[in-house]
């Protein structure tokens, strides 16, 4: 059984929404081990280890990207314009984030920028892909 192109873009919604937290398992690992104090957790900050740092960062880019990705989703998804392609570019977005994301914990600068611009380039062509439907 194969799922439908407007089936994996709602999947890959979903997908990408559980891609936010992903990062965060790392910035409670960092809180873990430098110890957690519930009075002041922003204030733990400075204390986190340099990858728990850079988690908390992509986490936050994260929440950024995702609010792009899912419009761009649900317009390919509203306008009918599911195939293939569309399918691509969503799984495609899914794998640059979460490779974004380890890059960015572990300090690759490069890679990570380069999984940005994937990720971006991903939900332009999904957007492009809507506005043909319209006639744009």
């Amino acid at each position: 059984m194969s799922l439908s192109p407007a089936l994996i873009l709602l999947y890959s919604i979903a997908a990408a929404a559980l891609l936010v937290y992903f990062p965060y398992l790392f910035v409670a690992l960092g809180r873990f081990q430098v110890g957690y104090d519930m009075s002041a957790p922003r204030a733990l900050f400075d204390k986190l280890p340099a990858y728990a740092q850079r988690a908390t960062w992509a986490h936050q880019n994260s929440f950024e990207v995702f609010m792009f990705f899912a419009v761009a989703a649900l317009m390919v998804y509203v306008t009918k314009t599911g195939s293939s392609y569309t399918t691509n570019l969503a799984l495609a977005f899914l794998a640059a984030r979460l490779v974004y994301s380890l890059c960015y914990i572990v300090n690759i600068p490069l890679v990570r920028s380069l999984m940005w611009a994937g990720s971006m380039a991903c939900i332009a062509g999904l957007m492009t892909t809507s506005f043909s439907a319209l006639g744009a």
